[in-house]
């Protein structure tokens, strides 16, 4: 999706901003905000999943795009972690009344956020994108809650098959190697273990004997030989 820096007027990108900021530092409960330097249009965030919901334990990314009428209009959320949830579209889009009908500018981003974290907790049926999700939530809602929570298991938690989603701070990203500073690893190559590589353990300690035992040999066999050659004498 394309950036609508350019589209919104000084005063709104200023207010904007400052908005945004303000959420940095002060997120809502249970939030994350991952603002972008490049593009204050779209906002970035991560929502845990709220206890008692088949959602708990799971963190959801989404985000929410600012149009080029924002204020004016509302700005358009989407969920980037998958999840069952009626109002929720397949492509992740989401419906609920105060990204429509209900918007008025002054009611800001934090009450937007809010909003669709209160959607995780009190789902409407009435106004499903996913419809089988709605008829589940009305006729069978154990069924509901038992392919919501597996849905969030596979895409919105770590482990087997699960990706949180969550955009990584630097100390969770990969790390250095433990034997990354060590020279001797370094010049290992491929496929040779370390203790051919270094010399030790039980089959370094082998080579080691053997080359020991070949030196004495040579020397010994050197010294018959000189002896042989005084007797000749």
């Amino acid at each position: 999706m394309n950036s609508n820096v350019e589209n919104l007027p000084p005063q709104v990108l200023r207010l904007v901003y400052k908005e945004v900021s303000a959420l940095a530092a002060d997120p809502p409960e249970g939030i994350k905000i991952y603002p972008s330097e490049e593009d204050i249009t779209e906002l970035h965030t991560a929502i845990e999943g709220p206890e008692g919901t088949p959602f708990a334990g799971g963190v959801f990314r989404m985000r929410l795009v600012l149009g080029k009428d924002f204020p004016a209009a509302p700005p358009k959320g989407y969920f980037l972690t998958k999840i069952f949830h009626p109002n929720v579209g397949h492509k992740g889009e989401i419906c609920v009344n105060v990204l429509k009908r209900d918007w008025r500018a002054e009611l800001g981003l934090r009450h937007v956020l809010l909003t669709i974290k209160c959607l995780m907790i009190h789902p409407n049926p009435e106004s499903a994108l996913n419809e089988e999700a709605g008829r589940l939530l009305l006729e069978d809602y154990t069924e509901y809650a038992s392919r919501a929570r597996l849905i969030t298991e596979i895409h919105a938690m770590g482990g087997h098959g699960g990706t949180s989603g969550v955009p990584q701070d630097p100390a969770d990203g990969p790390q250095p190697k433990k034997h990354a500073g060590d020279p001797t690893k370094r010049a290992m190559g491929p496929g040779v273990a370390p203790s051919a590589a270094l010399g030790n353990g039980a089959n370094g300690s082998s080579t080691t004997s053997s080359s020991s035992s070949s030196n004495s040999n040579v020397v010994g066999k050197k010294k018959t030989d000189k002896k042989r050659a005084l007797r000749r004498l």
